[in-house]
């Protein structure tokens, strides 16, 4: 087999949440590009109608995941639009950095409801469909915080929040593997993306460069080859696996 084919998402119907920016925008680019049918969630609708307008094959979908209906609406349009669900890459998430003795136990609630409860129950809708199916491929965005304290920058609501999205992705792979849905995970190290704005300058930037073993934060497109692989064939037994692409942070 080529290895165009073996890593081919031509036709396949993709669902990508937080799309309107950052690490999701560049996945549904990438699957778009590729072939793939595309419905792009996220809350900014000008942002995804841009996107839309831009790359074949991607469909917009403005959505607030913080709402539980919401999130149900995301795999009924999938699957009205498209007649089917093969891939779900559960990239949303929200992060507030404070100290924990300083952070409010509702924004901690908050981050956790996007971060972590979104992505459960949007992998259980979309895992109804793939099980009908026969096949279909979850993929969680946790990061390397999900592994590792997020010293310099105090973070508690997020790390936990990714914590749970490493664990709940070897679970969820477990419980789904024998009904041909596979679950897994890619944990990104330090990307610049509108979300860690604040780290790409200045001291804590610096920081991250000296610490790094490669010495350079991560660019957008080094997630590509993963994202494809686990969208695609090329993973058909791989599941309940965290891929960690971050330079080595988490290797020192």
């Amino acid at each position: 087999m080529q290895s165009s084919e073996l890593f081919s998402v031509a036709g396949r119907t993709v669902v990508v949440t937080g799309a309107s920016s950052g690490l999701g925008e560049r996945f549904a680019r990438v699957l778009g590009a590729n072939g793939a049918n595309v419905l792009a969630v996220a809350r900014r609708a000008d942002r995804l109608d841009a996107l839309a307008a831009e790359v074949p094959g991607v469909v917009a979908h403005p959505a607030d995941l913080f709402q539980e209906s919401a999130r149900s609406a995301v795999i009924d349009t999938a699957m009205e639009r498209f007649g089917r669900v093969d891939v779900l890459v559960n990239n949303a998430g929200y992060g507030a950095p404070n100290t924990a003795l300083d952070e409010p136990v509702q924004t901690f609630r908050k981050v956790l409801e996007l971060s972590l409860v979104a992505v459960f129950e949007l992998a259980r809708l979309a895992a109804r469909h793939m099980i009908d199916a026969g096949s279909g491929s979850i993929v969680n965005i946790a990061s390397v915080l999900g592994s590792v304290a997020s010293a310099p920058i105090s973070n508690a609501s997020y790390t936990a929040s990714k914590g749970g999205v490493v664990n709940l992705t070897r679970e969820l792979a477990c419980q789904w593997a024998r009904k041909g849905v596979r679950v897994n995970a890619i944990a990104p190290g330090y990307f610049p993306t509108e979300m860690t704005e604040g780290i790409e300058e200045g001291s804590t930037r610096d920081y991250l460069v000296r610490n790094l073993p490669m010495g350079r934060l991560g660019e957008p497109h080094e997630l590509d080859g993963v994202l494809l692989f686990l969208a695609s064939d090329a993973s058909t037994y791989c599941t309940g696996q965290i891929l960690t692409i971050d330079g080595g942070w988490t290797a020192r």
